[in-house]
């Protein structure tokens, strides 16, 4: 009908305001979980930690109704076992559309349908029909006029790059040429993403020691481990950047550029077998913890500076049911009751719209011998109160030099600041409006506490809604809503 053509245009016009804003990070959602909360139970933990945005592996209709009215941004998945007939009868894709998509909406905030998961590595003769089946299903939300609110792609793993170091001479697995070319060319034309499954824990375990676990936490690395790409010179602080970049790299081998690449699934097992020294409750929460960080500086690739990397994080609760390895069982944040299964940094993303407090950290990637020396002074001639980093306190954990030297730097520099005391520690710190603050670990400085040692502020996996860089299609800045409101007055007039 004519009389939601404007309607269309508005909701165009506010969904790229909203896709101007800053990255996210959220969450997967396996449901192999002995004690599976409901889906109201699962929805009021996801607000609980306010977490924006969640990936379904199916299509599961109690979760969508209660995920209605959330403002939560949902991916839905085609499972494995449903591409083949859905890549073959277009009849198929529609009413699984109708059936998973259009019923929802516009209550349930779904934006993206994942067609499969790892459909060309995992099943490879189900792989001629992949590229079909999203032509099917874009045709399908283009026939129920929701286009322009879901995208459609499909995630893939690592795998499908058989040699992703250097990422400068990364592509795809030759022998699907072919249906990663339709592939790209679709996401180009429908304006979607790659979506792509990282997972450096897996890179570095079977890397035989090839690069060091440090590199895989994002931890600094000392000048002499630095990775550098030999054909760029790009330096790679983490695997994950790496990763993401040889994707791109990838990409751009057939020719095809503007395909943003968002990780779809990444994370680290808190818990393993006598094989899997590396999956640790410590090793997790740093990953995780610096991830976070790391999404959230809005910042892309070397090669991709300024396309922010959206991820979602593998995953919400330990799928204890799965079969494998014990690793397999042992990627959940949360268990199931909502509580957190390490010390998370779920407020790294978070600063006030408005803030007027600044925090002196340590800068990632700086000299790991330069930091203990700025660690030294600040709890030393410095003054810092550093009783909160010692083992068994608040801001021990995560236990790294990035992180202790953090806490101290800004305790000095909240408390000196006002007499000339200044954030720079031999060129190791900088200033930054984010409140580092996590769990019971309160900088100085944070609204939460002033001493340094208060209760724990609200989580949140992504921003809130009063947030820079929130990504809800509820959350916009007065600026663009005036845009939006001039755009749609002027729309009707045009039309009267």
């Amino acid at each position: 009908m004519r009389e939601g053509c404007h309607g269309i245009v508005i909701l165009l016009l506010f969904g790229m305001c909203v896709n101007s804003l800053g990255a996210f990070v959220g969450v997967n959602l396996g449901t192999d979980v002995s004690n599976l909360p409901s889906a109201s139970d699962i929805v009021a933990i996801l607000k609980s930690h306010q977490i924006t945005h969640l990936r379904l592996y199916n299509a599961d209709a109690q979760l969508l109704k209660a995920l209605a009215n959330s403002s939560i941004e949902v991916i839905v998945g085609v499972t494995n076992e449903e591409v083949l007939r859905i890549g073959e009868s277009p009849a198929a894709a529609a009413a699984w559309v109708n059936k998973n998509v259009a019923a929802y909406l516009p209550g349930t905030n779904i934006t993206a349908i994942a067609v499969g998961s790892e459909v060309l590595s995992t099943i490879p003769q189900v792989g001629p029909v992949l590229v079909p089946a999203l032509y099917s299903l874009h045709k399908a939300l283009v026939a129920a006029n929701l286009n322009y609110l879901v995208k459609v792609s499909t995630p893939q793993s690592m795998d499908m790059i058989p040699r992703p170091f250097p990422p400068s001479t990364a592509t795809f697995n030759a022998s699907w040429n072919s249906t990663m070319y339709q592939l790209l060319q679709f996401l180009k034309n429908t304006k979607s993403y790659y979506m792509l499954n990282a997972y450096p824990y897996l890179g570095y375990t079977s890397g035989n020691g090839i690069f060091p676990l440090d590199y895989a936490l994002f931890r600094s690395l000392p000048a002499i481990k630095q990775i550098v790409d030999p054909n760029t010179l790009f330096h790679y602080n983490s695997m994950f950047d790496a990763m993401v970049d040889a994707t791109y790299y990838s990409i751009d081998a057939f020719n095809f550029s503007g395909i943003p690449v968002v990780v779809t699934e990444t994370g680290w097992p808190w818990s393993g077998g006598a094989n899997e020294p590396d999956a640790t409750i410590q090793n997790a929460g740093t990953y995780v913890n610096n991830l976070i960080r790391r999404v959230s500086n809005d910042s892309g690739p070397p090669s991709q500076p300024t396309i922010p990397i959206n991820t979602y994080i593998y995953e919400l609760f330990n799928e204890d049911k799965r079969p494998g390895s014990v690793s397999e069982k042992n990627w959940g944040i949360l268990f199931s009751n909502g509580s957190t299964v390490y010390p998370l940094d779920l407020a790294s993303g978070r600063a006030t719209a408005n803030s007027s407090t600044v925090y002196c950290v340590a800068k990632h990637g700086a000299d790991e011998d330069k930091l203990q020396d700025g660690l030294n002074w600040a709890c030393g001639q410095g003054g810092a109160n550093c009783a909160a980093i010692q083992q068994g306190r608040p801001c021990f954990l995560p236990n790294n030099i990035t992180d202790h030297a953090s806490y101290a730097y800004n305790d000095y520099y909240q408390k000196m600041h006002a007499g000339g005391g200044t954030c720079d520690f031999d060129g190791t710190a900088t200033l930054t409006t984010i409140d580092p603050s996590h769990g019971s670990c309160i900088y100085t400085g944070s609204s939460n506490s002033s001493s340094g040692g208060g209760v724990s502020p609200p989580t949140a996996l992504g921003p809130s809604s009063q947030l820079p860089g929130a990504s809800s299609k509820l959350q916009v800045s007065s600026y663009q809503l005036l845009i939006w409101v001039i755009f749609s007055w002027a729309l009707m007039v045009s039309l009267t």
